[in-house]
């Protein structure tokens, strides 16, 4: 009875990164991990999302859980699950913050019996699932086996036993000249049964129900605890056998299913995620992967954060293809500004970074890199505690990026030497683009210098496109075409009313 992880396949190690990696503000990962995760934050699940793969069988792994998940009535097993062990985790916790013993211990039997129910509910109901992906059919036995296990049978059978012991119990509490005593019922008249039966006869249709629920309530103030500390001095054999149960089932929650209700909800939070997005008409789909194979493309891909940021608004997300075929590495990326070209560059990162995950990426269909690393170059504002000036930093950055950069990695870079003039921005990005050659590694280049996008026959040039009849239109396509050294600058100032024209007349009195 052996299950590995949800996340990894048997031959999978990983450890959990804290934080996360550099280029995550650049291709604004954050805020698509921030909005996944925005409603999961007791599993913690960030550490999942800052940990890309490289072993394309884990990573397939992963795709086939993913594609279970999608199941809607797998997805309602799994939260009815995951809604049960909450409410077990949240009665255990509790058990720290109580002074009275009895009490302590009747949360933790309460904890016991609500983890005993989800998991053979969560046994039963994957026995009925129609599952396919390795991973699931594995936990699925485990899940089975382990519910069959003496130890589980024991848990189950001794948690019900010492709950209806205690269920029984019935005592009377007489207040007297502001003293209190506690002792066993002795058939005591039930008053609230004969003030019914009293006023049956004047019952008119059915009643309105005036019950109020109240709260569940775990603290006690002293009286109450005084009140049990009696109550359990009464009977001695049903609280033995409550400390009894206690005692022997301290660590009741067995670690391979305490490590699936937290695993589990990686693919729960990104297909929820990927869910509101899909209700805009957008789709995803699950890519090739390869940490060798440099061929890539996607079709009809977007950016995440984009699409996330509009998902409330009737503004459209644009879609975009790419692709790179031998010996193609490098995609230069020129036309006008706001034109959708750093959002290109991000989606190109962005999809490489979630095919490693095993998730979904957008896009109708995809062939992506296992990458060993992604390298990013986009503008930032000066410091003036290094005392370097901008292009002295761009170089220390891309000089950086260069010396650990290997042929499997990705590099995004936009706009770099923007600071200095146009002469030694074409002779510095020559130089570069020569090192990014002999790398031999995947690429995007988001620039202002037409002439590198047709330097050799790795380079390839991609163009952002404008409304013919209307160059301040832009649609924010990037299509793979000769660049054409069009910036459309006029036309933008023109639509802002900042020509020379404009402005004039504008202050003329």
């Amino acid at each position: 009875m052996t299950f590995h992880s949800i996340l990894l396949d048997k031959n999978g190690i990983q450890k959990e990164t804290t934080h996360p990696p550099a280029y995550f503000s650049d291709l604004n990962l954050d805020q698509v991990i921030d909005a996944v995760t925005a409603y999961k934050q007791t599993y913690n699940l960030k550490p999942f999302f800052y940990t890309p793969l490289r072993d394309a069988e884990t990573v397939r792994y992963r795709q086939e859980v993913m594609q279970d998940m999608e199941d809607p009535a797998l997805m309602a097993y799994i939260n009815a699950f995951a809604e049960d062990m909450d409410v077990a985790r949240r009665r255990l916790a509790r058990v720290e913050k109580l002074y009275s013993d009895p009490h302590k211990k009747g949360w933790f039997l309460e904890s016991a019996l609500v983890y005993c129910d989800a998991v053979t509910d969560l046994a039963r109901n994957l026995s009925r699932a129609d599952l396919k992906s390795r991973g699931l059919l594995a936990f699925r036995e485990y899940a089975t086996n382990y519910t069959r296990s003496h130890e589980f049978e024991s848990l189950k059978r001794e948690a019900r036993t010492v709950k209806e012991k205690l269920s029984g119990i019935r005592y009377c509490v007489i207040i007297q000249h502001e003293k209190l005593s506690v002792r066993k019922c002795e058939g005591e008249t039930d008053y609230s049964v004969e003030v019914e039966s009293a006023f049956e006869k004047f019952r008119q249709g059915a009643p309105k129900n005036y019950l109020a629920k109240l709260p569940e309530k775990t603290e006690m103030n002293h009286i109450e605890a005084k009140i049990l500390e009696f109550v359990a001095r009464l009977y001695p054999e049903q609280f033995a056998a409550l400390d009894q149960f206690c005692s022997e089932h301290a660590q009741y929650m067995d670690e391979t299913i305490r490590t699936f209700d937290r695993e589990i909800q990686f693919y729960v939070a990104y297909l929820d995620f990927v869910t509101d997005i899909k209700r805009k008409g957008l789709t995803f789909s699950y890519p090739q992967v390869s940490a060798t194979h440099r061929e890539v493309f996607a079709r009809e891909s977007f950016d995440l954060a984009l699409a996330n940021a509009l998902l409330h608004s009737e503004a459209p997300v644009i879609c975009n293809d790419f692709f790179l075929q031998e010996p193609e590495r490098i995609i230069v990326v020129t036309g006008p500004n706001q034109g959708g070209k750093t959002t290109f560059a991000r989606m190109f990162g962005q999809v490489h970074y979630f095919a490693s995950l095993g998730c979904p990426v957008p896009g109708r269909e995809a062939q992506l890199l296992l990458f060993d690393q992604i390298f990013t170059h986009f503008e930032q504002e000066e410091d003036i505690r290094n005392l370097r000036g901008k292009l002295q930093d761009d170089l220390m950055r891309i000089h950086a990026i260069l010396a650990h950069a290997t042929s499997d990695s990705i590099l995004i870079l936009n706009e770099i030497f923007a600071s200095t003039t146009l002469e030694d921005a074409v002779f510095l990005s020559k130089q570069i683009m020569t090192r990014l050659v002999a790398l031999d590694a995947l690429c995007v280049w988001v620039t202002f210098i037409d002439e590198l996008s047709h330097l050799n026959e790795k380079t390839v040039s991609m163009v952002s496109a404008v409304e013919p009849q209307n160059p301040a239109e832009r649609t924010f396509k990037i299509v793979r075409k000769p660049a054409d050294g069009l910036a459309y600058a006029l036309s933008l100032v023109e639509k802002r009313g900042l020509t020379y024209e404009q402005i004039k007349e504008r202050i003329q009195p």
